[in-house]
């Protein structure tokens, strides 16, 4: 007896070629057009949540840190390592200084939608300056370290234990003409520029209401990586000097 009926795999044949007409149709629905400025707004969308969450580029607009960081440098800062594990002396951070660096109300100037768009694209890339209440320095103490400049050679110590900085040090600067002797509340940062003579970090802010003190909770992310221009291109990894056991010491009260 012969068998009239439909077959079974001609009509999922049909299916899946209707299915395929579908998909066709829909892809058709976008002009050519409008392919490419979709894919630069996804993009861009990508980049942003990186830039956010992730990592971020930021551009170095003055001399506070060099030699390590000169002016112009972008340097990669990830968002991320201070959910993983504690700030270390030695990293370099990115931090908002509101209430530590600046004090009283912080004003932002009026822009445009086409100049929010564009900072906003600046900052995904590390092409826009930084924000006024953004600062980047290295940290030389964390919460209850005792912070003393200087010994009877003229080092930084922390807890007792002298500072070899020569490493990272601008050239010629001592550690600080300034002397001083802070305890690290917790929770809190004492920072500090690597050319000392041309950073004003904690030590200049020492008589403002935070005491020069800066918040974990206003820490960015630490800087990683400089990225551009590639001849300056470089790992920013801590330093040996704060690698030494003896630093773990607890602080006391100056």
């Amino acid at each position: 007896m012969s068998d009239t009926g439909p077959r079974e795999g001609t009509h999922v044949d049909q299916q899946a070629s209707e299915g395929v007409s579908k998909k066709e149709r829909r892809r058709a629905r976008i002009p050519a057009w409008l392919e490419f400025p979709l894919l630069i707004i996804g993009a861009f969308l990508v980049a942003f949540v990186v830039k956010t969450f992730l990592v971020q580029a930021f551009y170095i607009p003055s001399g506070s840190m060099e030699d390590t960081l000169q002016v112009g440098d972008r340097v990669l800062v990830n968002k991320v390592v201070y959910h993983l594990r504690d700030i270390e002396r030695g990293d370099i951070v990115v931090f908002d200084g509101t209430g530590s660096f600046i004090t009283g109300e912080v004003v932002e100037p009026e822009r445009s939608p086409v100049e929010v768009v564009g900072r906003l694209l600046g900052e995904v890339v590390g092409l826009a300056p930084p924000r006024d209440t953004d600062f980047i320095k290295r940290v030389i103490g964390v919460g209850g370290d005792r912070v003393v400049c200087c010994d009877a050679d003229g080092r930084i110590t922390v807890n007792g234990v002298p500072l070899d900085e020569e490493a990272y040090l601008y050239r010629n600067n001592p550690p600080s003409k300034q002397p001083f002797d802070v305890l690290v509340p917790e929770g809190t940062l004492w920072v500090m520029g690597d050319h000392r003579s041309a950073s004003a970090d904690s030590r200049s802010h020492m008589g403002d209401p935070g005491g020069g003190f800066v918040p974990v909770d206003r820490v960015i992310g630490r800087a990683f990586a400089v990225v551009w221009p590639v001849g300056n291109a470089q790992l920013l990894e801590i330093p040996q000097t704060f690698d030494q056991p003896a630093l773990d010491g607890s602080g006391s009260a100056p």
